[in-house]
């Protein structure tokens, strides 16, 4: 769950006390949020920065001092950053992941005045060291273990899932899903995808669904809401080929109203169970592979953002109040509140989003070391999650 789900969903959250509030009326807020964000950004707009090699200070897992190594364009060093740059343009790395790809999103117009949520891809090319556009894909998605990628073609929903091999750029394996499938997300471990199915494009939004907006400047508008189109999923084995469909209908609320449009399954934090995020407490639904009902795992029960989960040995785990070491049950000191932990470099250090603290709240990737209270910087800062309908997605995979 990206920071505009939570949003939407606390909103409706507060809504339900009165039933007569209409479905819509978290996306109306979430838009005229986005609307305040973009006005106070635009001005500050970064400059064009030339590409350059940095050095950056990293300190030891040991303790001993500092590992200081230039970033080149293909540099195998074991961090790579580039904090001149927002979005990156040239290879981000630390420990044992690479920043594979990112996104844009942005709203395009369709015919009968509806509107496609629509991703820009930039994947890294591994034989340049810079991010290109990858216009070919509707979705991406990756897992740190690996250097592949799950792949849905523009149209959706697709009729087969792209593996997509991050070395090359280059599809290669495609798995059919007859029942059309708009949303992937791999299991922890990499060895599975679920794969989402929808009877129609889960991204789009009608304007025959639109709701009149009117923002605190006295500006009117529409909003336009997606229609609940989930059908099931697929659980896929990399390994075997197989695969087997499950109806999953949509999820709908005490007053019988589904969340609309996309609303993808995904793996929980040991990849037994799926779980799908609701609007009211506990804000996520899980599921066993069959797609029957079942309790809330004992470790995911405050779960509510995708979180970065077990670090490679197990030994400690990203959970909605900070880092938990698992052999004490204590949480790690001196993770800040303003560190959005992403995914494990390896067994001690975190890639996260580091806010700022000033103004809009704009944000950077960086590289925590547990036990340290200071984040290196990966990237420049850039607008902040909810600006642009999420600004950038970062995507992580194996180096």
């Amino acid at each position: 769950m990206n920071v505009e789900e939570l949003l939407r969903d606390t909103l409706r959250e507060q809504a339900e006390d009165d039933p007569r509030t209409p479905p819509g009326f978290a996306d109306w807020v979430l838009a005229l949020r986005r609307r305040r964000r973009t006005r106070t950004i635009a001005g500050a707009a970064l400059a064009t920065v030339a590409a350059i090699a940095v050095t950056v200070a990293v300190p030891r897992l040991d303790g001993g001092g500092q590992d200081v190594r230039p970033a080149g364009r293909v540099d195998r060093s074991d961090v790579v950053a580039r904090p001149d740059q927002y979005p990156p343009r040239n290879t981000v790395a630390a420990g044992n992941v690479v920043l594979a790809a990112f996104s844009f999103q942005s709203l395009v117009k369709q015919s009968q005045k509806d509107e496609l949520l629509t991703r820009t891809y930039h994947r890294l090319d591994l034989r340049t060291g810079r991010y290109v556009e990858d216009t070919r894909w509707s979705v991406m998605e990756t897992v740190p273990s690996s250097r592949m990628a799950a792949v849905l073609e523009r149209r959706l929903p697709a009729r087969r899932v792209g593996l997509l091999d991050l070395t090359t750029g280059e599809v290669s394996r495609w798995i059919p899903v007859p029942q059309g499938v708009g949303g992937v997300a791999f299991s922890p471990d990499g060895r599975k995808i679920v794969a989402t199915t929808y009877s129609s494009d889960p991204d789009r939004r009608y304007w025959s669904r639109r709701i009149r907006t009117s923002g605190p400047d006295g500006e009117n508008g529409w909003w336009l809401q997606g229609k609940a189109c989930r059908t099931g999923f697929s659980v896929i084995d990399l390994d075997s080929g197989q695969a087997g469909w499950h109806p999953g209908p949509d999820w709908k609320d005490p007053w019988g109203r589904p969340n609309g449009g996309r609303a993808d399954f995904r793996f929980s934090a040991d990849g037994a169970l799926l779980y799908e995020h609701i609007t009211t407490q506990p804000h996520r639904q899980y599921h066993d592979l069959t797609g029957r009902n079942v309790a809330t795992p004992a470790n995911e029960v405050k779960f509510e953002l995708e979180l970065a989960g077990y670090s490679p040995d197990k030994k400690f785990l990203v959970h909605p109040s900070g880092v938990r070491d698992m052999t004490t049950g204590k949480n790690v000191p001196k993770v800040s509140d303003y560190l959005q932990p992403l995914v494990w470099a390896d067994n001690k250090r975190l890639v996260v989003f580091e806010n700022s603290r000033q103004g809009d709240h704009p944000h950077r990737l960086a590289l925590l070391t547990l036990g340290s209270s200071e984040a290196v910087p990966l990237t420049a800062y850039g607008s902040q999650l909810m600006t642009q309908l999420g600004s950038w997605e970062p995507l992580f995979s194996a180096r």
